[in-house]
């Protein structure tokens, strides 16, 4: 068999009943297995997905393991040559198993391989993170004056290849790569609940080879398929965090650059509590509105950094947990 498609369920059966069909319906040349851990969905998921894919394994996490856990369970039961990630609200739109099996078998320095992920009407999520130093970058919460925006570069420039399909990580929405290679550089790091834990993972991946992504090839990204409660509502320029997703973003930065770097955002981040409110309140009082009017804003925001408070003592230490707010 060439690959094992491992997808994990959290209450999405229509989303993995299209998913498959796309699968299946433009996936030529290449033999594959299926593999569902579910996330405790309670519902009829494994019903409704089974009524139309009766070959699926299917596996019952028994709670909700999240992304890591959930895949890394995937990956012990699969039986092909390779592991393919897929997210549920993935749609193929061109036989890209096929692909990545071809760039796999006649590459042996490519470590792991993924596509560009569009939305349904064919638009490139230009905003994806493909460098470190993009994803870092986006942390820091600064003024959009090019001057200061050049200055944060310099600080943390992106890495530079020669390959303009290599990168430095690979969306786990949609990646394949070989047992060996995860036999080598390890499984996801299971501390991480969702989100933050492929970044990690392709920091590991990378020592083992060359990771691709192939900038004509294409996957459909619905996001945000799995449940409301991982949304980010209130969407500022202070305000852009997924809590969650950014919990796992300062473990990965525990993890990848140490205990400085890690601790010198969370600094920044208290910082910035008290410089936002003033701000506000300097605005209010130049508008001669009241002073401490408007200001659901930066009460999210210091409620967040509260959240990742709550985290030091163990992101700090870099303790083994589950880091699920």
């Amino acid at each position: 068999m060439d690959v094992s498609i491992i997808i994990v369920n959290y209450k999405t059966p229509q989303l993995i009943n299209n998913c498959l069909q796309s699968v299946y319906t433009y996936t030529k040349g290449v033999t594959f297995e299926v593999i569902i851990v579910d996330n405790n969905s309670q519902d009829q998921s494994r019903e409704m997905v089974c009524a139309h894919f009766p070959d699926v394994n299917w596996i019952d996490m028994g709670y909700n393991a999240g992304f890591s856990r959930a895949n890394n369970l995937g990956m012990d039961h699969a039986k092909g040559r390779y592991l393919m990630l897929l997210n549920s609200d993935t749609l193929m739109v061109e036989n890209l198993l096929a692909r990545f099996v071809n760039v796999l078998d006649q590459q042996a320095d490519v470590a792991a391989v993924g596509a560009m992920q569009i939305n349904r009407d064919g638009q490139v999520h230009y905003d994806i993170f493909d460098t470190f130093g993009k994803i870092r970058r986006y942390f820091y919460i600064i003024p959009q004056h090019p001057f200061f925006q050049k200055l944060l570069y310099k600080f943390v420039p992106d890495t530079v290849y020669a390959d303009p399909n290599q990168v430095d990580w690979l969306s786990g929405a949609c990646i394949m790569t070989r047992p060996s290679t995860v036999a080598k550089a390890g499984k996801l790091d299971e501390s991480f609940f969702m989100y933050g834990e492929d970044v990690e993972w392709g920091y590991r991946l990378g020592k083992q080879g060359r990771l691709l992504m192939l900038r004509d090839a294409f996957v459909v990204h619905l996001e945000f398929g799995s449940s409301e409660e991982y949304r980010q509502h209130l969407v500022t320029h202070i305000n852009r965090f997924k809590t969650q997703a950014q919990v796992s973003n300062l473990l990965w930065i525990r993890k990848q650059y140490g205990i400085g770097a890690y601790l010198f955002l969370i600094l920044h981040y208290m910082l910035m509590v008290p410089v936002v409110f003033i701000w506000k309140i300097t605005v209010n009082l130049r508008n001669r509105d009241s002073l401490l009017s408007g200001l659901d804003n930066q009460k999210e925001f210091a409620s967040q950094v509260g959240v990742f408070l709550r985290f030091l003592p163990e992101t700090l230490l870099n303790r083994k947990g589950f880091y699920k707010v």
